[in-house]
């Protein structure tokens, strides 16, 4: 079984509806991977600026598979514009 953990910062602008369904398109994205545990930050202030922005909102995403990830999901990560940073790491 191979762990995976995901943090998202979304923009601090989205509302909540907006922010819900963007969580639902990144699950979707996931495909089969298993999400063990989904934790939301909330809202941060950022150390410096990004993209015009100066506080972000936080998710964390740990994720179980016995597959690797989706190819496909880091350049729909980072080509979204809602999604400020990622990053996506292998635990185990």
């Amino acid at each position: 079984m191979r762990v995976y953990e995901l943090v998202m910062v979304l923009q601090s602008s989205l509302s909540e509806a907006q922010r819900k369904k963007l969580i639902d398109t990144v699950k979707t994205w996931l495909g089969d991977v298993k999400i063990a545990k989904e934790d939301e930050w909330g809202q941060k202030p950022l150390a410096y600026p990004i993209k015009k922005e100066i506080a972000g909102f936080y998710l964390l995403f740990n994720l179980e598979t016995n597959n690797s990830i989706p190819l496909d999901l880091e350049k729909k990560l980072l080509t979204n514009e809602n999604i400020l940073r990622h990053l996506l790491i292998r635990k185990k």
